[in-house]
């Protein structure tokens, strides 16, 4: 069962990338998701952890230089959310290689949470400048 779905009523924001890179983001945190309530093997949650994060990674990045090279006005308090995120994301992925968390349902509805506040507020504000 998925965690979460990408709908433009909900999460669209009318930035091309934007919309297309997050529906691929909410596809791999349900995938994990999916690995780490079900029961799957340590090793698939931890490439799926593993791959998650390196995508958010990039997709923050990506967010990161359209807003600076169209010079979006919160780009500080945007990019310190993001920062945030991350920091919580490396967390994790370090404490579950070492073997002292896990990735469970309160993990996975942290993150749907996270997005749920963030899209709606931080991204669709700069669809005025990027779209």
């Amino acid at each position: 069962m998925s965690l979460i779905t990408w709908t433009a009523e909900q999460y669209g924001t009318n930035v091309g990338f934007a919309d297309e890179e997050h529906r691929v983001l909410f596809d791999k945190l349900n995938k994990l998701y999916d690995l780490a309530t079900g029961g799957a093997a340590r090793d698939a949650v931890g490439a799926q952890l593993d791959d998650l994060i390196a995508y958010v990674v990039d997709h923050f990045a990506h967010e990161e230089r359209e807003m600076q090279a169209k010079g979006f006005d919160n780009f500080d308090q945007h990019k310190a959310e993001h920062t945030a995120l991350v920091g919580i994301c490396a967390d994790l992925q370090t404490k579950f290689h070492a073997g002292e968390a896990e990735v469970t349902e309160e993990v996975g509805q942290l993150v749907k949470g996270w997005l749920d506040s963030h899209i709606p507020t931080f991204d669709k504000a700069y669809a005025v400048v990027l779209s």
